[in-house]
């Protein structure tokens, strides 16, 4: 590796970690040894990239930083590609519109020799799901409202058909293989629940919004299923699906 792209690696890894990164994690992630690492952070820092940190405890990237990105290698293409379909055959229509947009893009703009990974890419991402019934769910509308921290009233089915109506804080949607999830902490169950999106009868979209942000709601709900996992090993039980 240049060490041009090693330089922009480094600054990419920083970017994208939630915490500090040693030399030694950066020097795994690039194939490098430990003292070119530091030779590359010290050149960094020397061009006011603004990395904070020392050897041996870790480095972060300052927020506010911004470079012009370089053009996309072939594996980043495919990854993108990969992704794209599978939001395009499994995403609500808006996403799914998103997600073809996006490919048409990135083959409009990446050289003519890369082209042909995105129009004949080698990856696919399997049969596209069709459901048997379509949601009731605007999943658009339910992320405009994740996105606003505002509640959602459900009428809601089980799986044994029992009927609830509840108020919940939506704060992420998870997409199956073959379902959609909305994750929300639930006034009348004072807890997190999950709730299937095909079951969903109907919704009312609040303008209400609710405490916090929903980053926080996400976080909370995170460390418990982190709590559960741990207890579910612990105990040597086989392990659940959240």
């Amino acid at each position: 590796m240049r060490r041009a792209d090693r330089l922009f690696q480094i600054v990419q890894l920083l970017r994208r970690s939630s915490r500090p990164l040693t030399a030694e994690a950066i020097a795994v992630e690039l194939e490098t040894s430990k003292r070119s690492v530091y030779r590359d952070i010290a050149a960094l820092m020397g061009q006011r990239v603004p990395i904070r940190g020392e050897a041996g405890i870790g480095y972060v990237l300052e927020g506010g930083f911004d470079m012009p990105p370089l053009m996309l290698t072939s594996d980043e293409i495919e990854a993108a590609v990969l992704g794209a379909q599978w939001v395009a055959g499994r995403g609500d229509p808006a996403l799914a519109r998103a997600a073809r947009d996006l490919v048409a893009k990135i083959a409009a703009t990446v050289p003519e020799r890369l082209r042909p990974v995105v129009l004949e890419p080698a990856v696919s991402s399997g049969p596209v799901w069709k459901p048997a019934e379509a949601d009731r769910l605007d999943m658009a509308q339910v992320r405009a409202w994740i996105h606003a921290g505002r509640k959602l009233t459900l009428d809601y089915s089980d799986e044994q058909g029992r009927a609830s109506r509840r108020v919940i804080w939506p704060f992420l949607i998870g997409y199956r293989e073959t379902t959609r999830l909305l994750v929300g902490w639930c006034e009348s169950r004072a807890d997190f629940r999950t709730f299937r999106t095909d079951r969903v009868v109907a919704a009312i979209f609040l303008d209400d919004r609710y405490p916090g942000r929903p980053a926080q709601l996400r976080a909370r709900w995170q460390a418990k299923m982190d709590e559960e996992h741990r207890r579910h090993q612990a105990a040597g039980s086989p392990p659940f699906d959240q």
